[in-house]
């Protein structure tokens, strides 16, 4: 069998990180498996339909990911990068879900 070409014109680095898929109605650690400059691939702690937008928060960063889902296959899902905000000291209404969830991860 052949294997699949990489489609990715950026160099992933391996990331091995703490984090927490946030959106609507939804709150679930996962792990950021490797990172580029523009994607991020994450593994859940279960299967789980994803909706389309979501905010991954990594922990020790203290930062906010808004990301799109770009594939998912199994418990892994591929995310493209469309911003990150800062979840230390005063932040916008839109990251109140995001700054909860870091706080409860144990975050400051």
């Amino acid at each position: 069998m052949t294997p699949t070409p990489d489609r990715r014109f950026e160099v992933r680095s391996p990331a091995n990180t703490r984090a927490i898929v946030v959106a609507p109605r939804l709150e679930m650690a996962c792990i950021i498996m490797d990172a580029s400059t523009s994607g991020l691939r994450i593994r859940l702690d279960r299967k789980l339909a994803l909706p389309r937008e979501v905010q991954i928060v990594d922990i020790a960063r203290g930062i906010a990911i808004d990301a799109e889902v770009a594939w998912t296959k199994g418990q892994e899902a591929g995310l493209k990068q469309k911003g990150q905000s800062s979840l230390r000291g005063l932040t916008p209404s839109r990251l109140a879900a995001a700054r909860a969830a870091f706080q409860r991860a144990g975050g400051r």
